[in-house]
């Protein structure tokens, strides 16, 4: 049987049985309906249950797989690998700030952005991405904004011919998607280039929207209706996909990125 339980509490013990036959020689606890305790360390399993009920019929597939990779990465983050040999493969990711909800903040290298995120740092493997943490900050002599400015031209050399799908509204709004399922499209809200691209698309300083890792849409600013269409959709898949960033809209100017947390609370 492929399938794995739908229920989270359910979920979670199915996970911790298949990480002690796995890995018998780890401790392994829950602390909650979706919080396993691996080796002392808290693992969350909240992306893993989103990418499962995603694709229910490969659910035990899917788990094992993660678990692999997962148990990989922490082989790699254990290994300093030098400057030279990295800089090239060092690579952002926005995050929610909630991370910090179960790592360590002083551990993480990271950089705050906003809409209550933050920009992370992976080395990307062949097969994986390995996060980058301070203690290898320090010992390669750089700090978070120098990994910052790094992990930026890395990706605008990454894959700098990206299609972008144009998608015209009957009200008329625009909206601009990227989807090269990289694992780093919503990342692309970074490009320097990026107002440069869309702003002839989409009349000018526009949105864009980010709800998950592999999510990126750009939407122009007008009018109201379109806006407040986009915005339930991407509240949606907020909810229900895997590695979720945030629900609100950034908005793109030539000046830069910014969040609009505060201007709805306002």
């Amino acid at each position: 049987m492929t399938r794995m339980p739908r229920e989270p509490e359910a979920f979670g013990e199915q996970v911790a049985k298949i990480l002690h036959r796995q890995y018998p020689d780890h401790s392994i606890d829950l602390a909650g309906p979706m919080d396993v305790i691996l080796g002392g360390k808290h693992l969350a399993l909240e992306n893993l249950y989103r990418m499962v009920l995603h694709d229910p019929n490969r659910g035990l597939e899917i788990v094992e797989d993660y678990l692999d990779r997962l148990m990989e990465g922490d082989a790699m983050t254990s290994i300093s690998l030098p400057l030279s040999v990295a800089q090239s493969r060092i690579m952002p990711r926005i995050q929610p700030v909630s991370i910090f909800n179960h790592l360590d903040r002083a551990q993480v290298a990271y950089v705050p952005f906003v809409n209550d995120t933050v920009i992370v740092f992976v080395i990307d493997m062949p097969l994986m991405t390995v996060s980058i943490t301070v203690e290898q900050l320090i010992k390669w002599g750089l700090t978070a904004d120098d990994l910052d400015d790094i992990a930026r031209k890395n990706l605008m050399q990454y894959a700098p011919r990206f299609e972008i799908q144009l998608l015209n509204s009957n009200d008329g709004g625009r909206a601009a998607m990227i989807s090269l399922q990289d694992g780093y499209d919503a990342a692309r809200l970074l490009l320097s280039i990026l107002h440069e691209r869309l702003a002839p698309e989409l009349s000018g300083d526009f949105f864009v929207a980010t709800p998950a890792r592999d999510m990126f849409l750009a939407l122009s600013s007008k009018p109201a209706d379109f806006v407040a269409r986009i915005r339930k959709r991407v509240s949606h898949d907020y909810q229900r996909l895997p590695y979720p960033i945030t629900k609100q809209l950034f908005v793109v100017t030539q000046d830069g990125v910014a969040g609009t947390v505060q201007n709805e609370a306002a």
